[in-house]
């Protein structure tokens, strides 16, 4: 791997320069966007997606800059390597092949030689099989009645992009099967699951890829006992997606299926796999995730295939990189004006953030300022009314809105102050990112806006399942390319694992105290020993 590091002092340099010239009170946004073709110079559609960046704090000048630190970076050649199974994963030497998961092209993906597509492709066969036959009656529950609830059972990537499509897709969800997701440990998460699904008529499906994550085995081990005290047979209750030749595969007696998961598809890039597909699968209907899945394919070709200054999520990223690095934001809001998308935030919090919070580029070395940036958002027009008074008068941040032009539902909505709901949610995306770039000058300084705070706008024709599968593909191209260009992997996150050993650690503590009373937690330190003790005894010190 040769030193693709963008950090080097001339390019950097080029770029600190072009970022101190656009500070000056000429370059501001209000004067940006007046030129004609603002919007046509500083836009792109592609794979199903309009994408319009005029609002973003950028000339012609800058962006040939940054479409040269791409070229720079190899970030298309990388993204390339990934497509076609080279173990761009080089801390953990594996490749990164979500995408060959919603590939329905006849090129074959070798990984060491063999071919993954055949696997991925039986895996797929088998959940269209269980889907069906669990929504025709063909395996139903120990008691022999229909399954009509399901729940997921696992953490981080194991639920949160599920949870994402399957809230995105909720009107097309008519196979009478609700979804459900006991992500956390919390007894809570368990206990008001639990009170809203009829346990005859559950099926739990259990999402590990090793199979030993204690958040995930912790709640198993509950939903066995407590189907057990209800006397239900929890092997006909339960499936497992997980790697092949772990401990929930394939077990005698212990479920009623195994799907497969692989190594070289991360949890939080699992989507399109076995870990959405048999969730999805069961409520939407295979047929549907299948058009999701055909949705992000289209995405992930435009990603190879579109020129550089044509390519939604190269620019997308290389606009992320520029704010970030250069501009010094170091927070991104996302805003869906479509309340579907409301779980898409916390999805790509997941993606962004573990996959590009580095501190090292690829070989170890420390990058010269950590790479990635802080995701939050809300949908839209609710964010207006939470944190928007500091977007507009606070410390600003770089915004995408999101805008889909027929909504899910038709319906008579009316006419108030002359404009429907739809129409109504659309005056207000624009008029905040208008009003984000433009500011206003006031006489009294509590009502003057600053202006010059970059948006963008993404922009879906409708809201089907080929929709969700583009935005969710044009997010991951997004994330990897934000990765390639600063020199880091996105694809390994050893940040995860300190706080699990740290974790480890106190919770055999709390195992020594259940055994014997007397122990007084002398292997953590002074502060956490407190701690211990009043969880413990159940009150607050005196």
């Amino acid at each position: 791997m040769g030193d693709y590091r963008f950090f080097h002092q001339r390019q950097h340099r080029r770029l600190v320069e072009r970022a101190l010239y656009l500070d000056r009170e000429d370059c501001h946004l209000r004067h940006l966007i007046r030129g004609d073709r603002r919007m046509a110079d500083f836009s792109a559609a592609g794979g199903g997606i309009f994408y319009d960046y005029s609002r973003q704090r950028v000339d012609e000048a800058t962006m040939a800059l940054l479409f040269e630190l791409a070229e720079a970076a190899a970030a298309t050649d990388r993204f390339a390597d990934m497509a076609h199974g080279k173990k761009v994963n080089v801390t953990e030497n594996r490749a990164a092949l979500h995408m060959a998961a919603r590939s329905f092209s006849d090129h074959p993906v070798r990984v060491d030689g063999h071919d993954i597509k055949p696997d991925l492709k039986a895996v797929r066969n088998q959940i269209k099989t269980f889907c069906d036959a669990v929504h025709g009656g063909e395996i139903t529950g120990s008691t022999g009645r229909s399954f009509r609830h399901v729940v997921v059972v696992g953490i981080g990537g194991s639920y949160l992009g599920t949870e994402f499509v399957a809230r995105a897709l909720e009107a097309f969800a008519d196979r009478d099967v609700s979804l459900e997701f006991l992500s956390n440990v919390d007894i809570h998460n368990f206990a008001s699951i639990w009170s809203r699904v009829d346990a005859e008529r559950t099926l739990w499906v259990v999402i590990s890829k090793s199979y030993t994550t204690a958040e995930t085995m912790a709640n198993e081990d509950l939903i066995r006992r407590t189907m057990q005290e209800r006397r239900l047979d929890p092997s006909k209750h339960l499936v497992t997606v997980t790697s092949k030749g772990s401990p929930g595969d394939g077990d005698a007696g212990r479920g009623l299926a195994s799907f497969h998961m692989f190594d070289f598809i991360g949890g939080r890039y699992s989507v399109t796999s076995a870990v959405g597909g048999v969730p999805l699968g069961l409520y939407l209907g295979y047929d549907r995730f299948e058009r999701f899945l055909k949705g992000a394919e289209a995405m992930d070709r435009h990603a190879l295939e579109a020129p550089p200054e044509q390519n939604l999520p190269l620019i997308a990223a290389l606009l992320t990189v520029w704010n970030t690095s250069f501009l010094g934001y170091p927070q991104t809001a996302i805003i869906p004006y479509a309340s579907p998308l409301s779980r898409l935030t916390p999805h790509v919090q997941q993606l962004n953030m573990e996959s590009n919070g580095k501190s090292v580029d690829a070989l170890g070395r420390p990058l010269a300022q950590p790479a990635g940036t802080v995701v939050f958002g809300e949908p839209g027009t609710n964010a207006q009314h939470s944190f928007f008074q500091l977007a507009h008068q606070g410390k600003a941040f770089p915004i995408d809105f999101i805008g889909v032009l027929n909504p899910q539902y038709r319906m008579d909505e009316g006419a108030f102050k002359g404009v429907g709901h739809q129409q109504e949610l659309w005056a207000n995306l624009l008029a905040q990112a208008t009003a984000l770039a433009m500011g206003q000058a006031s006489g009294d300084p509590a009502r003057s806006f600053s202006g010059n705070r970059p948006s963008s706008i993404i922009v879906l024709e409708n809201l089907d399942p080929e929709d969700v599968g583009r935005l969710l593909a044009f997010y991951e191209a997004r994330t990897i390319f934000e990765a390639f260009i600063w020199g880091i992997n996105p694809f390994d996150q050893f940040g995860v694992e300190l706080g699990k050993v740290t974790a480890g650690v106190i919770r055999g503590e709390m195992a020594a105290r259940n055994q014997n009373p007397e122990h007084d937690f002398d292997a953590v330190d002074a502060i956490n020993r407190r701690y211990l003790r009043m969880i413990f005894s159940g009150r607050l010190p005196g």
